[in-house]
């Protein structure tokens, strides 16, 4: 996982948050990805990060790929992923 997304992959671990994939999804554009049984609150957390610029939040509507909400490096090609809000009720909620 790359300097910029470090810490938060890190804090998700400690929470105990259970990982459900790591690794590179799908094309030379991703780097590691990792997923999460969780939403994140990327606005929540990107003002309490202050991640640098290269660190844009990344969202998938397309149900067929499969939806999520998170962060992507793009300076990196590194992701922390969680749920699509609107698919994660009952999940852990992370701010």
């Amino acid at each position: 996982m790359c300097e910029h997304l470090t810490t938060l992959d890190n804090e998700l671990k400690t929470k105990g948050i259970k990982e459900t994939y790591r690794g590179q999804p799908w094309s030379d554009n991703c780097r590691e990805w990792v997923y999460y049984d969780c939403v994140l609150d990327v606005e929540k957390l990107k003002s309490r990060y202050n991640f640098d610029a290269c660190v844009t939040v990344s969202q998938n509507n397309d149900q067929r790929s499969g939806r999520e909400l998170g962060f992507y490096c793009e300076l990196c090609y590194d992701a922390v992923m969680g749920f699509h809000p609107e698919d994660g009720h009952g999940k852990v909620y992370v701010e």
